[in-house]
């Protein structure tokens, strides 16, 4: 499996890690190197999550929040990555279509 993350994505981990490195020196890159580290195993378990508005949702394991991705052949297409502290229906507005 190959996994493409869409900037959409890209712009919520940049914007997750600076919030981050605002909290302690040190804890936003702890932060993205987590959430990197939870996508890298799509590799191997991507369709294992449950789909929760028409996307897979992968929970991290360290930090409040959810990868939602899809599955396009081999890939792994990661669309969003969302603070699930936020109002749920804001991370629902959040995916495309803001339903499914």
């Amino acid at each position: 499996m190959k996994i493409k993350i869409l900037s959409s994505a890209v712009e919520d981990l940049h914007d997750a890690q600076i919030f981050y490195e605002a909290q302690g020196e040190g804890v936003g890159d702890y932060f993205f190197d987590t959430l990197f580290s939870d996508i890298d195993s799509l590799v191997l378990y991507a369709g294992t999550h449950p789909k929760v508005d028409g996307f897979y949702r992968l929970l991290s394991r360290r930090f409040p929040y959810a990868v939602y991705y899809k599955i396009a052949g081999d890939t792994v297409v990661v669309w969003r990555v969302l603070d699930l502290r936020r109002n749920p229906e804001r991370n629902q507005q959040a995916l495309p279509d803001g339903k499914r």
